[in-house]
C-alpha cells in the first residue's frame, strides 16, 4: 500500500508517524520543503521516496508537482498530522481520487467560527463567537460578547496567536500583535478547567479514546514564562469530572463528520461542572501528548494511528495501567544552558515513576518559550493514580531548574 504523507519531517514528530506507516506495511511516499540532507538515518530509511517542494504551504503548487512526480500513480491514500495541511491532504485527495476526508468536512475542523456553527447547530454547549476581519468588527462583537474575551486566529493551531482580553483597554494592543493575521475569532471566555479529548477514528467511530487536563491552562502557560506547564493524562474516563466531556467528545465527532484518523479537541469543565466545548482538529495533538499517551496505555500510538488509516483496524488495548505527565522546563536566563539544579535529588525521590528525561544539555542554546511549548525540555513520569502522578509532576516542576547565561 502507497501512502502519501505531507511534511514526514516537520513538525519533528512526524517522523514517527512515518516509522508507524512502515510498521503497518506502507510504503511512504513523503512531500515535504524539509531538504533531505537534514533528514536522520531512520526517517531516510523509513522513506520509500520522497518529493521535496519549494514550499509546501503554496497548494496549487504543491498538487502541480505531486502530479507530475506520481506519473499516473495513485497513492491509496493521503494522510498528515501538521494542521496547517489537513485541508490540502483533503484536497489532493478529491485531485488524485483517493479516499478519506473531504474538504468540506476538513474545514469544519480547521476553521474556527465554521466549526462552532456546526457543533452549535447539533445543540451542543460552544462559546459565543465571531469571525471578525477588520478592527471595527472585533470592537462590534467585543460589544455582543462582552469581555473578558479570547482572540485568536481563525486557522490557528494550538494556542499560537491566541489571547485573552479582559476589558476594552486591551482590545486595541491584542489586535496589533494579529496584524498578520487575516482572519481572527473573538469569543466568549469561559472560566473553568481546561481538558482535552483525543480519538482514533475508525469512520467517525472512537476505537480510541483518552483525556488529558492542563495545569494551568494553556492560555496561562502560554503568557508566563516562569510557569512549568504540566499535561496529565487521565487514568479512568468514566470518572465525574471528565466522563461529561467524553460524551461532549463523542457528540462533536459526529456533528462535524469525522472520517477516520487522529483527533484533539479541547474543552472546559465549568466550576458548575458543566463541560464547554473550546475547539478540535482532524490531527493528532502536539507537545508530546502522543508519547505521553504511549507511556499511559504501554501503547504505540504512531503505529496504531497508521494502522487505523491503513487498515481500518486499531489493536491497542483501551484500558490504561497508567496516569502519566510531562513536565515541560524552561530555563531562567538568556543564551546558553548554563547549570541544571535538583536533577539526582529527584531522581531520588521519585527514579521509579520517571520513564523520560530530555532536559537540554549544558551547553545547549535556549529554545524560543513562545514558539514552542517543548521549551527547554521536559520530564514525564507515571504513576496509578493520577492524583499520585500530579504530586510528582509538580514536584518536577517546582525542584528542577535550569539556568542559562
Amino acid at each position: 500500500m502507497d501512502v502519501l504523507f505531507l511534511s514526514p519531517a516537520y513538525p519533528p514528530e512526524m517522523a514517527s508517524f512515518t516509522r508507524g506507516l512502515v510498521d503497518v506495511g506502507a510504503r511512504v511516499l513523503g512531500v515535504g520543503d524539509s531538504a533531505p540532507e537534514s533528514f536522520s538515518p531512520a526517517l531516510r530509511g523509513h522513506l520509500g521516496d520522497y518529493l521535496r517542494v519549494p514550499r509546501i504551504l503554496d497548494e496549487p503548487d504543491v498538487i502541480a508537482r505531486v502530479h507530475h512526480w506520481l506519473g499516473g500513480r495513485r497513492p491509496a491514500r493521503i494522510e498528515t498530522n501538521w494542521e496547517p495541511l489537513t485541508v490540502l491532504a483533503a484536497r489532493m485527495r478529491a485531485a488524485f481520487g483517493v479516499p478519506g476526508m473531504n474538504e468540506s468536512a476538513t474545514l469544519g475542523f480547521r476553521d474556527k467560527p465554521l466549526m462552532r456553527e456546526r457543533v452549535a447547530a447539533a445543540g451542543l454547549r460552544v462559546p459565543r463567537s465571531a469571525r471578525v476581519r477588520t478592527r471595527g468588527e472585533a470592537w462590534e462583537a467585543a460589544s455582543h460578547i462582552g469581555f473578558p474575551l479570547i482572540v485568536k486566529p481563525v486557522a490557528g493551531a494550538g494556542s499560537a496567536d491566541t489571547f485573552k482580553v479582559e476589558g476594552p483597554g486591551g482590545l486595541d494592543s491584542v489586535l496589533d500583535q494579529l496584524g498578520h493575521v487575516p482572519e481572527a475569532s473573538v469569543e466568549e471566555y469561559i472560566e473553568g478547567d481546561e481538558y482535552t479529548y483525543e480519538t482514533l477514528c475508525v469512520d467517525g467511530r472512537p476505537v480510541y479514546e483518552s483525556v488529558s487536563q492542563y495545569f494551568p491552562n494553556a492560555l496561562v502557560a502560554r503568557q508566563n514564562e516562569w510557569i512549568s506547564p504540566i499535561i496529565r493524562t487521565i487514568r479512568h474516563l468514566d470518572a465525574p469530572p471528565v466522563r461529561d466531556g467524553v460524551t461532549l467528545g463523542r457528540a462533536v465527532l459526529g456533528a462535524l463528520g469525522m472520517g477516520t484518523g487522529f483527533t484533539h479537541m479541547e474543552w472546559f469543565r465549568k466550576p458548575n461542572g458543566e463541560a464547554v466545548f473550546g475547539e478540535i482538529a482532524c490531527r493528532a495533538p502536539g507537545a508530546n501528548m502522543v508519547d505521553l499517551m504511549n507511556y499511559s496505555g504501554d501503547v504505540d500510538l504512531f503505529r496504531e494511528w497508521a494502522r487505523v488509516v491503513c487498515h481500518g483496524t486499531c489493536e491497542a488495548p483501551t484500558e490504561r495501567a497508567w496516569s502519566a505527565a510531562i513536565v515541560f522546563k524552561r530555563a531562567q536566563g538568556q543564551g546558553r544552558i548554563a547549570h541544571v539544579e535538583g536533577v539526582d535529588a529527584f531522581r531520588r525521590r521519585h527514579g521509579a515513576a520517571i520513564v523520560r528525561e530530555e532536559l537540554l544539555p549544558v551547553g545547549a542554546p535556549r529554545r524560543d518559550w513562545k514558539q514552542t511549548f517543548l521549551s527547554d525540555g521536559n520530564v514525564v513520569v507515571r504513576a496509578p493514580e493520577d492524583s499520585e502522578v500530579l504530586r510528582i509532576a509538580t514536584d518536577a516542576a517546582s525542584a528542577l531548574q535550569l539556568y542559562a547565561r
